[in-house]
């Protein structure tokens, strides 16, 4: 009972009696069934606005349709392929496999597990997560219709009309799901880009003879009942849940009253999703560009996210708030100061889903070079990176050169970047990067990697985060890689850096007490301490340094624990297949000079959300307080 206690006094005191107060109360409502009055099923149709009168008086967007768009038309071999095994009926789930869920794929049945969900059922009914059912997000995932960007950039690069099949694909949707019955009613924010897709493809084929006026009666009552539902809704996102879905679903109320004036709530939609969007900028990124979730791949789905607000209020004539323009600047600069230049990418670190939700171009996945340069284009008015597949993100966002440049984004890569608000610092020289995160958790971590070391060399990931895998799946995997161990860091006998509590809850939140840096002519240094552990005792304290040596692949890394818990201090370094290939060895003594013998793991690494392989990590074990390892290419 004390543990029980205990445990309930910590998740107070991190998340806050609001966020309690609400979860309970939230629950007490769905399992009552008081909230099935919220949403309703079966909502007789309303004509809002007639097609004809749509296409000519639409309000403004991205471009007035097909035959507006005239940037140079690409045709390439990887979007022939994914358009072929779309009509394969195959589907590329979280930018990872292809699964084939066949050409007349239900929307209700899991790919990975077979099961297949009631359409009958009221969305309060069905769970987010089933043994049973599997991870829903597999169901979720054709119904965020992202894959019609890819039929739209076929059409317009290969000049096959694919307005048919993509309005068939939606039709077949409505079909099978009710309004507020379902999984697909579960998550406002999949709603809400299920509507930005949907209302991208109105506009694309706003004039094609495919969309009659009984299809698009037919889009917009569902459209209509969408939105009503997310604004029902809005206060989980804002209260309980408070990362990327909150932005996601008030910009969506926002961009409502913009493209769907005719709707007769979408004035208020628009204005309180504008406030609370505005709400949500400042208190989701901060004030040095980082963000919240600690995750690069969310972070990268918010400056996509606004890039669509800011692209659309533009041409609406409207502004926001001017910190929220200063945020999205600094959340560029924060992300291109992680990147590397040969490949575009970012180190794997935080929260991966695989999320991607306006894939405009060829580029891979991990490639972080689209989004950048799109929201970059939008306050400079000129490209970020040189030609290449990257640009044609703003191709699709037809940014004009001649519009007046805002405020422009200092962005040069620095040799020592410090992002001292969210707690992290990037280490560059000529043929290296190296990240270190050391953080004060203001909200609730997702992962238990403090002072995790992510080291590149000439473009690979030689020392690199483990991943995600899935949020749903054996409680094994979901310990592991959210844990101490999948990252490069330091455990205590094994044990998490915080207790990992309920779903997506970590108690004992580890948080930062210290950071130091400099830079000499030889040396970047970095020097950071965090309180963690505390499930194992009180003020245990671990401190690590980071020299790295420039313009030569040289670390030096000390990692001092101070503890009285008696269990033996680990060193973990996740390795790649890279480490080895190029050459790089490590060696650790301990506080007394003796030397560690590297003890080879079994290990696991997630590139992509739902895909797993072997891997290999070197752990390096002492009783004594310290550990001093160097890295080097030999």
């Amino acid at each position: 009972m004390i543990g029980k206690i205990t445990l309930g006094w910590q998740l107070l005191r991190n998340m806050g009696l609001r966020y309690v107060s609400y979860r309970v109360w939230y629950e007490i409502e769905r399992r009552m069934g008081w909230m099935k009055r919220a949403y309703p099923v079966d909502p007789p149709p309303r004509q809002f606005v007639g097609l004809e009168e749509w296409r000519r008086e639409r309000p403004p967007f991205f471009f007035s349709g097909r035959e507006a768009l005239s940037f140079p038309k690409r045709p390439s071999e990887a979007l022939q392929k994914k358009v072929e095994h779309f009509r394969a009926g195959r589907l590329r789930f979280f930018q990872a496999e292809w699964l084939d869920i066949g050409r007349d794929y239900d929307w209700l049945t899991n790919p990975a597990t077979g099961h297949r969900y009631d359409a009958g059922r009221h969305w309060t009914e069905i769970a987010d997560f089933s043994p049973v059912a599997g991870d829903i997000k597999y169901t979720w995932e054709k119904s965020r219709f992202t894959f019609l960007y890819d039929l739209i950039r076929y059409d317009y690069h290969f000049g096959e009309d694919q307005a048919e099949t993509v309005f068939a694909e939606i039709d077949s949707w409505i079909a099978a799901n009710p309004v507020n019955r379902g999984p697909n009613y579960r998550c406002s924010q999949e709603i809400s880009l299920r509507i930005l897709n949907w209302t991208f493809a109105l506009y694309y084929y706003a004039q094609s003879p495919a969309l009659t006026e009984e299809r698009f009666q037919r889009i917009l009552h569902v459209i209509y009942w969408q939105m009503k539902h997310v604004r029902a809704n809005i206060h989980f996102s804002r209260i309980a849940v408070r990362n990327n879905h909150a932005i996601t679903e008030t910009l969506m109320l926002y961009l409502s009253g913009l493209l769907f004036p005719f709707f007769p709530e979408a004035a208020r939609w628009k204005r309180s999703g504008k406030r609370w969007l505005e709400e949500e900028v400042r208190f989701q990124i901060y004030k040095d560009g980082a963000y919240l979730q600690f995750s690069h791949n969310y972070h990268r789905v918010v400056v996509q996210l606004l890039t669509w607000a800011f692209g659309l209020a533009e041409r609406h004539g409207e502004q926001f708030a001017p910190l929220i323009y200063e945020r999205a600047r600094r959340s560029l600069n924060f992300l291109y100061q992680h990147q590397v230049p040969e490949n575009g990418r970012l180190p794997n670190y935080g929260s991966n889903d695989g999320a991607l939700f306006f894939p405009w171009n060829d580029c891979e996945y991990r490639d972080f070079r689209p989004q950048l340069n799109a929201l970059a284009y939008f306050f400079r008015r000129e490209h970020l990176y040189a030609e290449g597949p990257w640009r044609e993100d703003v191709d699709w966002l037809a940014l004009p050169p001649s519009t007046q440049v805002r405020e422009g984004v200092e962005l040069q890569r620095k040799d020592l970047a410090v992002f001292d608000s969210g707690g992290f610092y990037a280490l560059r020289d000529r043929d290296s990067l190296s990240c270190v995160r050391c953080g004060k958790h203001r909200t609730r971590p997702a992962q238990a990697d403090n002072l995790h070391l992510d080291l590149w060399y000439q473009g690979r990931n030689i020392l690199r985060d483990a991943g995600t895998y899935r949020y749903n799946t054996d409680p094994e995997w979901v310990a592991y890689f959210n844990g101490t161990l999948a990252h490069n860091t330091v455990s205590l006998g094994g044990h998490d850096q915080m207790l990992k509590g309920p779903r997506f809850i970590w108690l004992y939140w580890s948080q930062a007490l210290q950071t130091d840096w400099k830079e000499t002519d030889d040396l970047l240094e970095f020097a950071g301490s965090i309180r963690a552990f505390g499930q194992l005792g009180r003020n245990i304290v671990h401190r690590r340094r980071v020299r790295k040596y420039k313009n030569r692949p040289i670390w030096k890394i000390e990692d001092e624990v101070i503890h009285r818990t008696g269990l033996p201090l680990w060193q973990v370094w996740n390795i790649s297949e890279d480490f080895e290939s190029l050459g790089f060895r490590i060696r650790a003594t301990d506080e007394n000079g003796s030397e560690l013998e590297p003890v080879r793991r079994k290990a696991w690494y997630s590139g992509r959300y739902g895909e797993k392989e072997p891997s290999a990590a070197i752990l390096f074990q002492t009783h004594t307080a310290t550990i001093h390892t160097e890295i080097q290419r030999t």
